[in-house]
């Protein structure tokens, strides 16, 4: 009897492998996909920074072989190779483009500003082509909590990428370097939407900087950079009070969609004495918001930002 029983059993478990498994898997397959893509794909720009860092231990690991087959330092061979694989990978999963890019100086200091997206993968991109292009390296001010993720140090040293005071930043611009600041900083980055509002607040430490260095400002803009990576809108009051708490980004992140993005570098802002830092932070937000309202559709939309990579909106570009 019981040998009738197991083999009973065993003929269903037989059909149920053959027969439904593969149906199962599919279905589970199905079912978990949009997990997989709203939640898991933002890993990818996670793996990258990691290549990224894998690729500059490498060089500085071989800098003397280095150094000698390219005849310059370590770091600025790795900083070739590190921006042709950003901007191979802007270029593959979003198109990736930039608009005005004869606007920044190659010769002279300037201060670039840019509206800070979920995951300012725009900037990445950014540097990547001013370095294979302009052949110039962009100090880039970063959120300190970056600095405490393991794996950032070496980022930070060959890419130039600076907690930045007003007297760093004042003293990098002094010697004639390329400075980028996101004045709303990881504030804008988890509570900004699909309306592109600009969220400074009070913001004016790189007005005080740019004062101080006399330079230029360069207003920037990324299109549909909030539609490639967005974040949850649930719990926002609870996630706003841990954040002011702790400084620390806590809200959830979803998204990784190849939309198109474009790049737009406004014209320079010149350096004026009168003005103070109030009033230049206002006068940069305006150029900011103005560049919004030219290139981006309010609100932003992820089935039309992935239909601009069929039907791109500009034609001359990087």
């Amino acid at each position: 009897m019981f040998s009738i029983t197991f083999d009973i059993q065993k003929t269903i478990q037989d059909i149920m492998v053959k027969y439904i498994d593969v149906d199962f898997t599919l279905w589970l397959s199905w079912l978990l996909m949009p997990l997989l893509i709203t939640f898991l794909l933002p890993l990818i720009i996670v793996l990258l920074l990691y290549l990224t860092a894998l690729i500059l231990y490498i060089y500085r690991l071989h800098r003397v072989r280095i150094q000698s087959a390219y005849g310059t330092d370590w770091k600025i061979a790795a900083q070739s190779v590190a921006a042709a694989i950003w901007d191979a990978h802007g270029w593959i999963w979003h198109g990736y483009e930039v608009v005005g890019l004869e606007n920044i100086p190659k010769n002279e200091a300037a201060m670039l500003i840019f509206y800070h997206g979920t995951i300012p993968v725009d900037v990445y991109y950014f540097l990547a082509k001013v370095v294979l292009y302009n052949s110039k390296l962009i100090y880039t001010v970063a959120d300190r909590f970056l600095f405490k993720i393991p794996g950032w140090s070496i980022i930070s040293d060959v890419m130039r990428v600076i907690p930045g005071t007003v007297q760093t930043c004042s003293s990098i611009l002094k010697e004639e370097n390329l400075l980028a600041i996101l004045p709303g900083g990881v504030y804008e980055a988890q509570f900004g939407d699909s309306y592109y509002k600009l969220l400074w607040k009070k913001r004016v430490g790189f007005a005080k900087v740019a004062l101080d260095a006399k330079v230029n400002i360069i207003p920037i803009f990324t299109r549909n950079i909030r539609e490639a990576f967005r974040t949850v809108t649930w719990g926002r009051r609870i996630l706003l009070r841990i954040y002011a708490a702790t400084k620390f980004p806590v809200v959830p992140i979803y998204g990784g969609f190849p939309v198109k993005m474009i790049t737009y570098v406004g014209k320079p802002i010149p350096y004026d004495e009168s003005l103070t830092p109030e009033q230049l932070q206002k006068k940069v937000a305006t150029a900011v918001e103005t560049l919004i309202k030219e290139h981006q559709q309010i609100p932003g939309s992820i089935t039309r930002a992935l239909l601009e990579r069929i039907f791109s909106p500009e034609k001359k570009t990087y």
